[in-house]
């Protein structure tokens, strides 16, 4: 690829748009409940402010769809960032217009912007033209640093670039796909990719296109009843995708089916909400009436001897119902297990929401080589697809008039 980074941009004395990832969870009171994502960027905030930039910083907040909703302003998380930047963030209300013009051209040296959330005009989602060229009127230079969008064909990933030649790849984007990277064309041997989650649908892409790569893959969590169903077992009341049973056995029955590795054992309950913390039993004996619900002590001991040997870890998905404490055990003991393939020299990769929150309850997020922000970009990258939003910085097209 072809991507300039913003270390190359002469930034000084010149308007930033900065395209960042701020889509964060609220909490009751309207807070930011957690700023991972704003945490995560800070690094390219903070060299542009250095650099003497002049920043309009952007990004969405949940799905308001076109619409203002006050309940998804960005008006919090300015305030947690004021506090990370110790300096204060101007609120732009009016995305674009003549209003955002006049405070993105107000801008003096080293000063920033925070345009209220993208999605509140329905021109974002729509990569509306018009609202593209609105966009990258309110700066010279465009910098993405918002690889959890990348996967997305908006006005502020993809449109706005056909406006704006000079543009690159924040520190942030830079590191994700180096990381990311190096799981698809570098991996040092053995290379272990875990997969869990609820369903096969969500991560068939990625599986069959890191299969014929590793030395081993994992799979746990809901999708491992697929499997099981696949290969002939009693499921009982698990959850199991019927119409991807044949995909399941087609990769059982595939050229490297010696690869996958499923689990041995398993919890089942009952009742899924935590009422029944249930019972430990082996892979090939659920009962009839009992719903998997985690990955059982021998599965965690099978994927800890293959994470002995391993070189290259990439973890996505969650090992069972992880957000009930009672169902959590397996996910939380191969975060741990992850983090000490890291401590003995391993490369390790962790992404998707319940693997992240995992790693971070746990205090070892810095134990893991790279925590990748992407969520379904990750997913979309490690599966083989080219992101727009990636794909709009590479190369030195010109801007259209």
């Amino acid at each position: 690829m072809t991507i300039r980074t913003i270390r190359s941009l002469e930034v000084a004395g010149r308007r930033v748009f900065v395209r960042v990832d701020f889509n964060v969870p609220l909490a009751s009171d309207g807070s930011v409940a957690d700023d991972t994502r704003i945490v995560a960027t800070l690094p390219t905030l903070r060299y542009l402010i250095e650099q003497k930039a002049r920043l309009v910083v952007a990004s969405h907040l949940g799905r308001p769809r076109g619409k203002r909703d006050p309940a998804q302003s960005l008006r919090a998380v300015r305030e947690r960032l004021e506090k990370f930047l110790r300096q204060p963030v101007a609120m732009a209300e009016s995305i674009v217009g003549p209003e955002a013009e006049a405070a993105a051209k107000g801008l003096g040296d080293g000063q920033v912007l925070l345009l209220e959330n993208l999605r509140f005009d329905p021109g974002e989602e729509k990569n509306d033209p018009e609202f593209s060229r609105k966009l990258a009127s309110l700066a010279d230079v465009y910098v993405n640093d918002a690889f959890g969008a990348a996967h997305r064909a908006h006005a502020s990933t993809e449109g706005i670039t056909a406006f704006v030649a000079d543009r690159a790849a924040g520190f942030l984007m830079e590191k994700e796909l180096s990381a990311l990277g190096k799981l698809l064309q570098t991996p040092e041997a053995p290379f272990v990719a875990i997969l869990g989650g609820a369903k096969i649908s969500g991560k068939i892409e990625v599986l069959q296109n890191l299969l014929p790569r590793v030395d081993r893959l994992i799979v746990g969590g809901g999708m491992m009843f697929t499997f099981l169903r696949a290969q002939g077992r009693e499921t009982g009341r698990s959850l199991v995708e019927d119409d991807r049973v044949e995909t399941a056995r087609a990769v059982l029955d595939g050229p490297d089916a010696a690869k996958v590795v499923l689990a041995v054992d398993c919890r089942v309950a009952a009742d899924v909400s935590g009422s029944d913390a249930g019972v430990v039993v082996a892979a090939d004996a659920i009962p009839k009436d009992r719903a998997g619900v985690d990955i059982g002590p021998a599965s965690v001991d099978a994927i800890a001897a293959v994470l002995a040997e391993a070189r290259t870890v990439v973890w996505n998905g969650p090992m069972g119902i992880c957000e009930v404490p009672a169902y959590a055990e397996g996910t939380n003991a191969v975060a741990r297990e992850v983090a000490r393939a890291t401590k003995r020299g391993a490369f390790t990769v962790v992404g998707g929401g319940d693997s992240l929150a995992a790693v971070h309850q746990a205090g070892l997020e810095h134990q893991i080589t790279h925590c990748s922000t992407g969520g379904g970009a990750s997913l979309e990258f490690l599966g083989g697809r080219t992101l727009p939003g990636v794909a709009a910085l590479e190369g030195e097209a010109a801007a259209r008039s």
